[in-house]
C-alpha cells in the first residue's frame, strides 16, 4: 500500500470492504456467472456498507468521500473474480449516478438518487448505439418535445445493467440538425412504456446483464431532462475522464491480482523434483510482470491525485486506460501460461480472468480511438478543455 495516497481510514476501509465481500459476495459468483444474474439482495448490502454513496453529496445520504476510497472499492472488486459483478457494481455507481448527480434537478436527485446510494434503485448508462460504436457524436436516438413531454426513438446496445436496472440516464438528440451541439440527457424510469431490453450473450463479464435496448414512442415528463437541452454531448465528454480512469485502475488491479494467484500457485507446484517458484525462466516473468503492474499503479493513483484536485486529466486518463488495459490483458495471459494445462479448466480463476480482462480495451472508447484523442493532443497540439464547469 502506498502511504503517500492513502491513510489508515483508508486501509480500514479496504479491510472491511475485502472482508464484506469474502463473505456476501465471493460465495455467490460462480452461481451468478452461471446465471448470468446477480442476486437483487446484493444491491441493497452494498449500500448499507456505503459502497455507492463514497463520492456523492451527504445530503441524498451519501458520505461525500475522496476519490481515493473510490480507487480502493474499484481495487477490491476485482478480487472477487467476477469482472460482470464489478462491472454492474461500478457501472452503477460511476456512470449512471454519476451524470445523476451532476445534472439531475433536485427533483430527480431526491428520488432517485438517494435511492441508488442505498441500492434500492439500480441505474444504467445509455450512450452506444448498434451502428455508432464509439462515436458519440453520430448517434440517432431522437427526444422530440411534444407540450410537457419528451418522445423518445431509437436504440442503445453493450449497456451494462440494461436488462433488470430501475432507470436509464440515456442520451438523445433534441436538435438533430445540430448534430453533436443538439445531444440532451434523460432520466427514463423503467416502468415507463415502449422500453424493451434484449440481453446480450457475452464473451466475460456472465454475472452482469448486458443488453441491447430498444424506445418505441417512449414518453417522460419535460422535467426528466437532466441539465440543459443540447448540452449532453458535453456532460458525456465532461465525464469521460473518470470513466477512462476507472477503467484504467481496474486494469491494474486485475493484473495485480493475477500474478498474486499465480505465484501462489507456483509456490505449492512441483515439475521435476523443484518448486516451479525455482525456475528462472518463471521467476523472472514474476519480476517482469510485477513491474509493469506497479508502475501502471502509480501513474494511476498520481492521476486518481489530481482528479481528486479538480484537474481535467482527460489526456492522462486515456493513457491510463489505454496502457493499463493492455498490459492487464498480456499479463493475466502470460499467468494463465505459468499454471499450465491447470490455466485453461474452469475450475481454475484464471480461465474466466483471462475472459472478463478482454472487454478492457474495448469498453468506455476502444484502445483505437484512444490512440487517436492522444494523438490530437500530443501531435496536433489540441487542448481540450473541460466542457462544464
Amino acid at each position: 500500500m502506498n502511504t503517500s495516497y492513502f491513510s489508515e481510514d483508508h486501509e480500514l476501509f479496504r479491510t472491511t470492504l475485502r472482508d464484506f465481500l469474502q463473505k456476501e459476495v465471493v460465495p455467490h459468483v460462480d452461481q451468478w456467472e452461471k446465471e448470468g444474474k446477480i442476486d437483487s439482495s446484493i444491491w441493497t448490502k452494498m449500500g448499507e456498507m456505503g459502497c455507492f454513496g463514497l463520492a456523492y453529496p451527504e445530503k441524498y445520504g451519501g458520505m461525500d468521500l475522496d476519490f481515493f476510497y473510490t480507487t480502493i472499492l474499484l481495487e477490491e472488486l476485482q478480487r472477487v473474480n467476477s469482472g460482470g459483478f464489478a462491472a454492474a457494481m461500478w457501472a452503477h455507481a460511476y456512470l449512471a449516478m454519476t451524470h445523476l448527480n451532476a445534472e439531475g434537478s433536485d427533483e430527480l436527485k431526491e428520488k432517485y438518487l438517494t435511492a441508488s446510494i442505498s441500492g434500492e434503485k439500480v441505474g444504467c448508462l445509455c450512450i452506444t448505439e448498434p451502428f455508432g460504436g464509439s462515436d458519440v457524436a453520430g448517434m440517432k436516438t431522437t427526444a422530440i418535445k411534444e407540450g410537457d413531454e419528451y418522445v423518445i426513438n431509437g436504440s442503445k446496445t453493450f449497456i451494462t445493467n440494461g436488462v433488470y436496472s430501475d432507470y436509464l440516464i440515456v442520451a438523445a438528440k433534441t436538435s438533430p440538425e445540430l448534430k453533436s451541439k443538439g445531444m440532451s440527457i434523460f432520466l427514463i424510469d423503467r416502468e415507463s412504456q415502449g422500453i424493451s431490453a434484449t440481453k446480450l450473450d457475452k464473451l466475460g463479464w456472465r454475472a452482469s446483464d448486458t443488453a441491447e435496448l430498444a424506445f418505441d414512442n417512449v414518453r417522460i415528463p419535460a422535467s426528466n431532462l437532466m441539465g440543459e437541452e443540447n448540452k449532453g454531448f458535453s456532460y458525456i465528454m465532461q465525464h469521460f475522464a473518470s470513466e477512462r480512469l476507472i477503467m484504467g485502475i481496474n486494469a491494474h488491479a486485475r493484473a495485480e491480482y493475477a500474478i498474486e494467484y499465480a505465484l501462489g500457485y507456483m509456490r505449492d507446484r512441483e515439475a521435476f523434483g523443484k518448486k516451479l517458484t525455482e525456475f528462472q525462466a518463471l521467476r523472472h516473468k514474476i519480476a517482469e510482470m510485477s513491474t509493469r503492474v506497479e508502475m501502471c499503479k502509480h501513474f494511476n493513483y498520481a492521476v486518481a491525485s489530481r482528479l481528486d484536485k479538480g484537474e481535467y486529466v482527460v489526456k492522462e486518463a486515456s493513457m491510463s486506460k489505454l496502457e493499463s488495459t493492455k498490459i492487464a490483458d498480456e499479463v493475466i495471459y502470460d499467468c494463465l501460461q505459468l499454471l499450465g494445462g491447470y490455466g485453461y479448466i474452469e475450475d481454475y480463476p484464471l480461465a474466466r480472468m483471462l475472459r472478463d480482462s478482454r472487454l478492457g480495451p474495448i469498453g468506455g472508447g476502444t484502445s483505437e480511438i484512444l490512440k487517436e484523442i492522444l494523438a490530437k493532443m500530443i501531435v496536433d497540439e489540441k487542448d481540450y478543455k473541460p466542457a462544464t464547469k
